[in-house]
């Protein structure tokens, strides 16, 4: 969840939103919920949120995956995933084989960029 405080747009500027720390209270208020998230099939995502921040704006390229209380908290901009919960304190292994798939995405569209760049130097 501190990645989405740190990639958000007052910070390294990485996703266009803005997250408020702390968002839905202090670490006593923290909780668990279920959350629908399209991208990762029909069942819903038990997610544990601590001390957990929030989407507070963003930008229309900005896909909000789920929300809490209508406050996104799982957010995505072309290759980058911001969550305000705790995929890796659950069983549930979806959030992290979506991140693979985004990073594997990523290695193979890299690889098709320098393939083509060694033919046009061959050339």
């Amino acid at each position: 969840c501190a990645g989405m405080i740190i990639c958000d747009r007052e910070h390294l500027g990485l996703v266009d939103a803005t997250a408020e720390r702390n968002a839905f209270g202090r670490q006593i208020a923290s909780f668990e919920v279920e959350l629908q998230i399209d991208r990762l099939g029909p069942d819903p995502l038990r997610a544990v949120f601590i001390r957990a921040p929030r989407i507070t704006s963003h930008g229309a390229d900005v896909e909000v995956m789920a929300s809490v209380d209508e406050h996104p908290v799982a957010v995505r901009q072309g290759r980058i995933v911001l969550c305000a919960f705790h995929p890796e304190l659950t069983d549930d292994s979806r959030v992290h084989a979506l991140l693979m798939a985004l990073a594997t995405a990523a290695r193979e569209e890299r690889k098709d960029q320098m393939t083509r760049a060694e033919r046009q130097t061959d050339a």
